[in-house]
């Protein structure tokens, strides 16, 4: 005969989840998922470091090839100076990084895409691919832009604008977030019309608004452009004039992709339109 204050002990102490109850399920599926996450996350962390070991021994080169845009634009005799003793590693090192990151991003956002893909429906999925594949594209062809058509106008405008007796002796740690910052800047703003393509696919504004806003957005634009580029006419409308063409490619393809959701939608609308004026 068990004592008493055993059987007191297993009245009060509740059973352990068997194996295959909903506990225990619930218990397993959760530690799977983190186990997945953990290994995303490591897989991304290797990308980012196999990208960054050639960067970093080629940094030196690198931040030349980012610093010529102005350096071909500087006065004869002008060069770029480093204000500190350490710049002149450190500059390049953290250029090796950035440059690191953004060359993975591909491998990144697979990762991430990996990670939350057996959550979605199969029409969620046909249409998130191709908006991942384009996001990346388009934040590359934005910094590429950026790069080669708007730093060297952008450029030849501040140094032209150069006061008499002032030679002009830029930083390198002040021209690499100068640059970062622009580059950064356009690629986002590069992302207008997969960003349109969401808004319009979440329901959150119509296709039809987005067609009849078309001068507030106009508007919108140039305000934005004025705060993240310098100022100067030429910066702003090197982003404005792209990001404004972007967002009408952006109802092209919300058209093109959301036709089915969008005709959905509308019926569902007018069915309801009908059920209250019968009311």
């Amino acid at each position: 005969m068990a004592p008493i204050g055993t059987r007191a002990r297993q009245k009060t102490n509740p059973p352990m989840s068997e194996p295959g109850e909903p506990g225990a399920l619930a218990e397993g599926t959760l530690i799977s998922h983190l186990l997945e996450l953990r290994d995303r996350l490591l897989k991304a962390m290797l990308a980012v470091g196999v990208c960054f070991v050639p960067c970093a021994f080629y940094m030196n080169q690198i931040f030349s090839f980012v610093a010529k845009p102005l350096i071909a634009k500087l006065p004869t005799g002008a060069t770029m100076i480093a204000t500190s003793v350490v710049a002149p590693f450190t500059v390049p090192f953290k250029l090796a990084l950035l440059l690191s990151i953004g060359l993975a991003i591909p491998i990144v956002l697979y990762q991430a895409w990996a990670f939350v893909a057996p959550g979605l429906y199969k029409h969620e999925k046909k249409l998130a691919i191709p908006l991942l594949i384009s996001s990346i594209i388009l934040f590359y062809l934005g910094a590429a832009f950026a790069y080669y058509a708007v730093f060297p106008v952008m450029l030849s405008f501040f140094v032209a604008t150069t006061p008499p007796g002032v030679q002009m002796m830029t930083d390198m740690g002040s021209y690499l977030d100068f640059v970062m910052v622009l580059l950064l800047a356009f690629g986002m703003a590069f992302e207008v019309p997969v960003a349109t393509v969401l808004l319009v696919w979440t329901g959150f504004v119509k296709i039809k608004t987005l067609k009849k806003n078309r001068g507030f957005v106009l508007l919108g634009i140039f305000i934005f452009a004025a705060f993240v580029t310098p100022p100067d006419a030429v910066s702003q409308s090197a982003m404005a004039v792209p990001m404004y063409l972007l967002y009408e490619i952006g109802i092209i393809m919300a058209g093109l992709l959301l036709k089915e959701k969008i005709a959905a939608r509308e019926k569902e609308e007018a069915e309801r339109a009908e059920r209250e004026a019968g009311v």
